[in-house]
């Protein structure tokens, strides 16, 4: 009896380190089991010693936090660097603070079909997929990266097209018709290219690879259609004249530095 409870006393001490393996009746990656290494973590440490609480839901909770603490700073980073890039291309402070608005509108509707589906069980004999009733942590701020990108692609070039037609004339009405007509069917070809490509992730086996096929071919589908093709001419066409505004100093700035086509 001895050595057997020596033998089970070797698999549990390492050195100075004591291993207690605490099992849930909870499922590791719901609420319930979260709770559990929170509550765990919290215990006051004993005279002299270290509580540290792993396994696969403490590894799952420090993921959570981190994205939850990083997240505002990538996000905080891209929307600053486009904004800036969109003002030294037109300069106005409007049409980014527009473009990441609307850019905001895809991204969302993709987040909310991914939960309505994955997260919620939903056609799973047709995708295939067992459900985990939860969505990845990581994949938002993927997703983000990547559609953020190609969303401001097609929006700097129809607010190209639209800008050299606005030069031109001074019409805000027919420039607007002018880029949509000039781009459109680009950004419509360019945008159901990518649908297939990236729409073939969903046929993986990978659940991560799946979510992310779907969430970037409906956030690209609905960026080109109406966001591109309704939402942002529409708008454009409202504002008229306000679409180029941008405080007078940094307009001069803008104009002195020859970084785009100034109106004559």
């Amino acid at each position: 009896q001895d050595a057997a409870i020596t033998a089970a006393l070797d698999t549990i001490i390492e050195g100075p380190s004591v291993r207690i393996g605490v099992v849930s009746k909870a499922v590791f990656n719901d609420a319930v089991s979260l709770a559990q290494v929170k509550a765990l973590r919290a215990l006051p440490d004993p005279q002299g010693a270290r509580i540290e609480v792993g396994g696969v839901s403490g590894i799952l909770l420090d993921l959570q936090n981190t994205v939850r603490e990083r997240s505002p700073l990538m996000i905080g980073f891209v929307c600053v660097v486009m904004f800036l890039v969109l003002f030294l291309v037109f300069g106005s402070v409007t049409i980014p603070v527009k473009a990441m608005i609307m850019n905001s509108l895809s991204l969302t509707a993709s987040f909310g079909a991914l939960v309505w589906v994955f997260q919620d069980g939903r056609f799973t004999s047709l995708l295939r997929y067992e459900p985990l009733y939860l969505s990845d942590a990581t994949q938002p701020l993927v997703l983000f990266a990547v559609v953020f990108g190609l969303s401001m692609d097609y929006e700097v070039l129809l607010l190209s097209r639209v800008r050299e037609e606005y030069v031109r004339t001074g019409d805000n009405e027919a420039s607007v018709a002018h880029g949509l007509s000039r781009t459109g069917r680009l950004i419509t070809n360019a945008a159901s290219l990518l649908v297939v490509v990236v729409g073939a992730f969903i046929t993986s086996d990978i659940l991560f690879m799946k979510t992310l096929g779907l969430g970037m071919a409906l956030a690209v589908a609905l960026d080109a259609t109406v966001i591109r093709a309704l939402l942002v001419p529409a708008t454009m066409r409202l504002m008229g004249r306000w679409n180029w505004w941008a405080p007078a100093p940094l307009k001069r700035w803008w104009e002195r530095s020859g970084l785009g086509d100034h109106e004559h």
